[in-house]
């Protein structure tokens, strides 16, 4: 196991380029196996969750070959179906939950699968219902065997439905369209999740053949066909480490340029950060953060505190939620954090407040943030990442922090982002993976 040793304090500066968007990869990887063709994607990121997945698609027999450092060509002619029965499988399928978004190109292309209960962050229930009473309405057969924890499913007649989704998930609206492409006459899809990486699965969909409509909305219409064909992709960068370099840039005091960031495509992430106080600017497609002293918390019209909130698509996305609750520790003003969709996503605050943060966990779900404007600068502290998000978050605060910092279990941090450590200290900062 290995630890993360950061020397907080110093001032960052320089240029670095988001990574591949990871929850994209873990969409666009899996389709690859609803067709014979080849699928060419470009700047997948070299993360651990996403070559997990890579390794057990070819695990399945799809060969897969590496072009360069962030582009594969997937070529699924030949898939053994019976892996699925493995231990392997097993083994590998609940270590990873992007495991979970096989299920729908299986379904569709070989009608039947299995799946473990899928592991993953440790931040509060994430059902797998919406998933599967998707693939019911398409007419898959589901049972659940207790004694080896897995889901046996039949879908040898997939049949074209209107459904309306409990919740708009992400993963969950993904699987059942991969599902929905080829399944017998027409798929209408309300209360959809409309997150730009789903619209980017249906477009690289549509360009194999596929038809579907609607994209970018919560109504998907799709006209299942009987066959797919191969396709090139280019995943966007990743929007949830883009807010994270902007926040650190807030916390570090540093001036830094988040390059090639597809702005069109951050939704009101930009305006959020701007909300704390945090100036920036576009530049092109580039996103430069000047240096900040300090950086005030925009209270409502009425003057009444500011709440920021996690909402499906196109509002404020969850995974940044752990970033702007350690960004407004450091800022002139309070803030109200609601952390609405993960009951356990905000129990990292504890070690911030070890740092010498002032936060009010007022439950599960929310906590008040009283902002120190640098007057008391936070302290290097030992800490664990629970999860990627708050693991990010602590690592931010460790680099504003006086002092030493130790994360452990950066395991979880090296899941969602690539070579942080690197990346980090070519702008100049002082950490060391131990």
């Amino acid at each position: 196991m290995s630890i993360f040793r950061i020397k907080g304090g110093k001032k960052l500066h320089g240029e670095i380029i988001p990574q591949g968007a990871k929850n994209e990869a873990l969409q666009v990887i899996s389709a690859v196996l609803l067709t014979e063709q080849p699928v060419t994607i470009h700047n997948i990121p070299d993360i651990r969750d996403v070559n997990k997945l890579i390794e057990l698609v070819g695990d399945f027999g799809c060969r897969v070959e590496k072009l360069s450092d962030s582009s594969y060509r997937f070529s699924a002619a030949t898939v053994n179906i019976d892996y699925l029965e493995t231990d392997e499988y097993r083994q590998k399928a609940a270590a990873l939950r992007g495991s979970v978004m096989l299920l729908g190109p299986i379904l569709a292309r070989f009608g039947k699968a299995n799946i473990p209960k899928p592991g993953g962050d440790k931040i509060g229930r994430r059902r797998l219902d919406t998933h599967f009473i998707g693939f019911q309405k398409l007419g898959a057969q589901f049972n659940f065997d207790s004694q080896d924890h897995l889901f046996h499913i039949d879908a040898s007649h997939l049949q074209g439905t209107y459904m309306l989704l409990d919740e708009a998930s992400v993963t969950g609206t993904a699987n059942i369209i991969m599902a929905a492409v080829m399944a017998k006459g027409k798929t209408t899809i309300y209360n959809a999740a409309c997150e730009p990486y789903l619209q980017q699965l249906c477009l690289m969909l549509n360009r194999m053949g596929a038809n579907i409509s609607g994209i970018g909305s919560n109504l998907i219409t799709i006209e299942g066909v009987t066959k797919l064909n191969g396709t090139e992709h280019t995943l966007l960068p990743d929007m949830i480490e883009i807010g994270s370099f902007i926040g650190m840039a807030a916390m570090t005091q540093s001036e830094i340029t988040i390059k090639n960031c597809r702005i069109d495509m951050l939704g009101m992430i930009p305006d959020v950060f701007r909300k704390l106080g945090i100036k920036l600017e576009f530049r092109g497609d580039d996103i430069y953060i000047p240096a900040q002293e300090s950086y005030e918390i925009e209270t409502f019209i009425d003057g009444s505190i500011m709440t920021i909130a996690d909402a499906p698509w196109p509002g404020f996305t969850p995974d940044l939620i752990s970033i702007v609750l350690v960004v407004a520790t450091q800022a002139k003003g309070s803030v109200l954090i609601h952390q609405k969709m993960f009951e356990s996503r905000l129990f990292f605050v504890d070690k911030l407040i070890d740092m010498g943060a002032q936060i009010i966990l007022c439950d599960p779900h929310r906590a008040n943030v009283i902002g120190l404007n640098r007057k008391h600068q936070l302290r290097g502290i030992k800490m664990s990442s629970p999860d990627i998000r708050a693991g990010v978050a602590l690592l931010i605060a460790a680099l504003s922090a006086n002092g030493v910092s130790e994360i452990s279990s950066i395991e979880q941090i090296d899941r969602g982002y690539q070579k942080i450590d690197e990346r980090l200290r070519q702008l100049g900062a002082d950490i060391q993976r131990i």
